[in-house]
């Protein structure tokens, strides 16, 4: 199977199962899909979905990459746009009183990485991506980032851009280093920014 260099971009939403356990199905099974769909929908700079993963959509790119700082701001109106659609979802089903936790709970956290080996084959209708980047992108949606809401930037991914100074790149807050430890692909460093004050901007 061909492997190729591969940007990949995880948007999660975060509160999913809380969400999903305190609010009844009719409620839930029109918010998530609806937030799903606004998401996809959200993606201006041609990222291809390859799955979409309960609470989660994986978008890939290979080929020419985009700039940094438009990738960046690619995520920025990927969360703007969500809460955009929280306040017009609890809006819509205000009759409903469990609609209060729509923006209460749910949020969104994105994951940025790039590697140099994913495979990519067809399966159905879809791209299927395999390949140890590809499991460490799904690694880093658990870390060790105590915050709900945040931009991660994998090593893999800041190495690509060969950037030496990430911090004027971001105008709403501090970028901080992290790293975590996983089984079988070891100690992954990163960044990560936290998203909330883009609400206040």
């Amino acid at each position: 199977m061909k492997t190729s260099p591969t940007l990949i971009c995880i948007p999660d939403i975060s509160g999913f199962t809380e969400f999903m356990s305190e609010t009844n199905f009719e409620l839930s099974s029109k918010v998530i899909p609806t937030l799903l769909n606004n998401i996809i929908y959200s993606n201006e700079i041609g990222l291809k979905v390859s799955e979409i993963e309960g609470d989660a959509v994986l978008f890939f790119k290979t080929g020419e990459m985009p700039p940094l700082n438009q990738l960046i701001d690619q995520c920025v109106f990927f969360y703007n746009e969500f809460y955009k659609q929280l306040n017009l979802l609890r809006e819509k089903h205000k009759d409903d009183e469990e609609s209060v936790l729509i923006p209460e709970v749910l949020g969104l956290k994105i994951i940025l990485h790039y590697g140099e080996e994913v495979a990519l084959t067809k399966v159905g209708n879809r791209i299927k991506l395999f390949g140890e980047d590809l499991i460490i992108a799904h690694r880093l949606l658990k870390n060790d980032i105590r915050m709900e809401e945040y931009l991660l930037l994998s090593e893999g991914l800041t190495n690509y851009y060969k950037v030496n100074s990430l911090d004027d790149k971001f105008d709403w807050g501090n970028l901080k280093q992290n790293f975590t430890e996983y089984d079988h692909v070891g100690k992954i460093n990163y960044h990560y920014i936290n998203l909330k004050p883009l609400q206040e901007i």
